[in-house]
């Protein structure tokens, strides 16, 4: 019987009633041990059963931490011929994490997408609740792909709860799910618990045991019974931290065989079996156990032990010898089944205590098969331990980055570095100090740390023992990290070193190229025509992912409508297949980029939104950057004056924290737009000039980045005409030097808002015709806008009046507001009224509805664009519900009508 909690009951049933009628629901019972989670579990799992709610049910064992995907199989077996029916490789991932087909799991949250799936589909079938104890004890592996899943359910049939431990961290803990931390019971509960017993305390030490115990049910049951009343006056209380020693204390009074075989047990996880099997080995009997039950540590029935609680297993073995552990683990290591391997390289590991190659073979096998599997954090564990256990440095060495490589993927980036550190004082090959620097810079480029991957990749890259298709690699990337470092200098040198290898093919050839030419157009010295070369071999790269950002990068730098903007639409895709979240975000940033400057500005609101979120869930700290810097530019431009300034500082905080000078720049420019829309110029120029600063200590001198064009606007509107007119000289020459259309178009609108009046008509003629070689509609009709406006002030109203309207109309369509309402204006000061445009339902669609809606629209099927969003498909139609809704439209024939393509 559950004594009080009904609050928590409460929160726990509408969570049951929503899922029921279709409103997804997660929920993590936190709290201290003992506290009363498993038994408001308990509770919860005879509500739903009652419900006629489908159960799936599991517990995190200690003892299983290390065993991959462990606890995902005990919790799926019974849906798993479910597992045909949701995406082909969603079901490779799963299938391969939990051992089921042959394969690789991928990506880490690969197994997390069809985890998703796979409860949206066995809920198709019925609501569905998922029950998960001691979830801080899942295997790593497991609680990741469980959270993944959890965090985006949203119309499924679906309630999932977990309870966990909030004493230590976890996966489960970390996760971001919504927690009900679980407080002692109130004094009237902890009574009427305390009488349960049938035991009598005196007043006195029933008020002192309530208010020592803080109400934590276990405490009270266990001190009620371990003879609480007798303790003297001023005796310290034990408290729940001590409950394991309680129940220690009850071990220490079995026969030395009961507790040899108690110890076992605790080991061994559960595993009646095994446990018989090693008790035999140690000259016990699995029948000294009943002295155990007897003492009520545990139950033993047909297959199982299970201890009455887990900080019974938990003070056993921790209060064992060390070298009584090490015994008993030798003995499971024997006993375990043989094909049960991963639990036999675990207790084998934990047998030994010094370096012992045969053991450190063992424990390499079992991290490998779990590295195929997916299992990450694992592999990482398994590898770290046969590294321990390795007498040959070298392959110490080997072990450890490998432990590394595993702890990355498995988004452990401190664990990662750590293993790296160690691995360095270790003798290592040329071929594993490469593997290492790419990890070590891979590591510090996306987590923020561009300064330290710009200098591990660059020293990489120029070691003598490096063959010339590695150093080109490394050097590569070393020039993007100085691209987020804004580092020009460094770039440059990359650059040289770059020429003077001779790499054997044609891939590193290509990405030579390319990263010469990055840091060419940073320097502002050529480097279009070796991207527009590089354009010519782009189609046998399209499925390299390790190329996947070059592959955006080469249109986003040129700028111009008809050079690689194919390319663009296949990249994101390809990983959306591979569920790669980890690579998403750079991607979605780009990508996001490139919409921003042509006439999809929602579509890129939806992907910086994405990327911010992916990048958070994968610790990305440069991508996050990125994004967020990308999306305030972009909502400055909009008029979302209040998101532009959160954005913008969030992004400036982390660039200052981590140099991100690149995407400090990005922010600032944002912040300075902000303020020429709020109308407020002289903030404007003033937050204009301080970038021209930070681009110039930088050393970033791409006429792209520069944002001359924007301070000759605000000059001419503040009169200041002869320091407008020297700035755009200085623009269009260095435009004339670089030679491309957007740069030479933006300078020619400068050139048009200084010139005398005879050569307006020249100038923005100019511009004009470079714009329609750009893809950027904004720009365009910038340029529009302030070719009317100067021809209206020139008095000659009619012929401005084109050029007003055509922009009033490409920043309604853009949903440019602040520059929409200026072409208004201009319009109406020219004697005719605006016609603006009314607000559509696309305007209120919510960036994740608007992706919902293009996928569909684009043709993709509802599972398609669940598992491309990585969502459910009942959430995929509830976002199309409200697509329908704010459009007034009835079928996917309409939508694809109402969706630009």
């Amino acid at each position: 019987m559950l004594v009080g909690r009904e609050q928590e009951r409460q929160v726990i049933r509408k969570l049951v009633a929503s899922a029921r009628v279709g409103e997804s629901g997660a929920l993590v019972l936190a709290g201290e041990a003992g506290i009363g989670k498993s038994a408001l579990l308990e509770d919860a799992a005879a509500a739903v059963t009652e419900a006629g709610m489908r159960v799936l049910r599991a517990a995190g064992i200690d003892a299983e931490r290390e065993v991959p995907f462990g606890g995902l199989l005990q919790l799926l077996r019974p849906v798993l011929d479910h597992l045909d029916a949701i995406p082909a490789p969603q079901a490779e991932a799963l299938g391969s994490a939990l051992a089921l087909v042959p394969g690789s799991a991928g990506e880490r949250f690969a197994v997390g997408a069809a985890v998703l799936s796979l409860l949206s589909r066995v809920a198709d079938d019925g609501p569905v609740a998922v029950i998960v104890d001691d979830a801080h004890l899942l295997d790593p592996p497991s609680a990741q792909a469980l959270c993944f899943a959890a965090r985006r359910l949203t119309a499924d049939p679906v309630v999932v709860l977990l309870a966990a431990r909030d004493e230590t961290p976890s996966v489960v803990s970390s996760a971001g799910l919504p927690t009900l931390v679980l407080g002692g019971l109130t004094d009237a509960d902890a009574a009427e618990l305390a009488g349960s017993l049938g035991r009598r305390l005196p007043d006195e030490a029933r008020a002192r045991l309530l208010s020592s115990t803080g109400g934590n049910p276990l405490a009270l049951l266990e001190l009620t019974d371990e003879g609480f009343d007798a303790l003297p006056p001023g005796a310290p209380v034990p408290v729940p931290a001590s409950l394991a020693r309680t129940f220690a204390r009850r071990a220490d009074a079995l026969s030395e065989g009961a507790r040899t075989a108690l110890l076992v047990a605790a080991a061994a996880g559960g595993d009646l079996a095994a446990i018989t099997d090693a008790c035999a080995l140690l000259g016990v009997s699995v029948g000294d156990l009943d002295e155990a039950a007897r003492e009520q540590l545990l139950t033993v029935d047909a297959h199982r032990v299970t201890f009455r609680h887990d900080l019974v297993r938990s003070g056993v073995y921790a209060e064992a010898a060390p070298g009584a552990r090490r015994a008993v683990h030798a003995a499971l290591a024997q006993a375990v089944p043989a094909d049960d391997v991963d639990r036999r390289a675990w207790h084998l590991g934990e047998a030994t205590a010094s370096p012992d190659a045969s053991v450190a073979a063992v424990l390499d096998e079992a991290a490998t098969r779990a590295r195929g599997r997916g299992a990450w954090a694992v592999a990482a564990a398994g590898f770290d331990r046969a590294a321990g256990l390795s007498p040959d440095p070298a392959d110490r060495a080997q072990r450890l980055v490998s432990a590394a490589e595993s702890a990355w993927r498995a988004g452990l980036p401190d664990a990662a570095l750590d293993q790296l550190a160690r691995a360095s004082e270790l003798p290592r090959s040329p071929a594993l100090r490469t593997r290492a620097a790419t990890l070590d810079g891979t590591i510090a480029a996306r987590t923020g740390s561009v300064e330290r991957a710009r200098d591990v990749f660059v020293t990489a890259g120029t070691r003598a023992d490096v063959d010339p298709d590695t150093a080109v690699a490394m050097l590569a990337e070393g020039i993007l990290a100085c691209m987020f470092a804004g580092d020009v200098a460094t770039a440059e040198a990359a650059t040289a070193r770059i020429a003077a290898l001779e790499p054997r093919t044609a891939r590193a050839r290509w990405v030579g190229s390319m990263a010469t030419a990055v840091a060419d157009i940073l320097a502002g010295h050529g480097g279009p025509d070796l991207l527009r070369a590089a354009m010519a071999e782009v189609d046998q790269y399209l499925d390299d992912p390790q190329l996947a950002p070059w592959l955006v990068i080469l249109p986003l730098y040129l700028r111009e409508s008809t050079v690689g903007r194919d390319v663009i639409p296949t990249v994101v895709p390809h990983s959306r297949r591979r569920s790669d979240i980890g690579g998403l975000p750079i991607l979605l940033f780009y990508v996001a980029r490139d919409q921003a400057t042509t006439d999809r500005w929602d579509d890129a609101v939806a992907g910086y939104t994405e990327g911010i979120q992916l990048a958070r869930e994968a610790g990305q700290a440069t991508d996050l950057t990125a994004c967020l810097a990308g999306l305030s530019w972009l909502e400055a431009r909009r008029g979302d004056a209040d998101a532009c300034l959160a954005h913008a500082e969030e992004a400036l905080a982390i660039a200052g924290e981590h140099h991100l000078g690149f995407h400090q720049t990005w922010a600032m420019t944002a912040l300075a737009e902000r303020e020429l829309n709020l109308g407020r110029t002289d903030a404007a120029l003033e937050r204009f000039r301080e970038l021209d600063v930070v681009l110039a200590d930088l050393g970033l001198v791409d006429v792209d980045i520069s944002p001359a064009a924007e301070m000759v606007e605000v000059l001419v509107r503040q009169g200041k005409t002869d320091e407008a007119g020297a700035l755009a000289a200085s623009l269009t020459e260095r435009a004339e030097v670089k030679g491309q259309p957007w740069s030479l178009a933006r300078a020619a609108r400068a050139a048009g808002l200084t010139c005398p009046d005879t050569d307006v008509d020249v100038c923005f003629s100019v511009a004009l015709a470079y714009h329609q070689h750009t893809p950027d509609a904004f720009e365009t009709a910038r340029t529009e806008l302030a070719y009317g406006s100067r021809l209206r002030r020139m008095k000659r109203r009619v012929d401005s009046r084109p050029h007003l309207r055509s922009a009033l109309a490409t920043f309604e369509r853009l949903g440019a507001v602040p520059w929409a309402d200026q072409a208004a204006a201009e319009l109406r000061a020219t004697g005719e009224t605006a016609q603006r445009r009314s607000a559509t339902g696309l305007d209120h669609l919510t960036p994740q509805e608007l992706q919902v809606a293009s996928m569909l629209a684009a043709g993709r099927t509802t599972r398609e664009a669940a598992a491309a969003l990585f969502l459910s498909p009942k959430t995929i139609e509830y976002h199309l519900r409200n697509v329908y809704l704010k459009l007034g439209i009835r079928s996917r024939a309409e939508l694809a009508g109402a969706i630009p393509g």
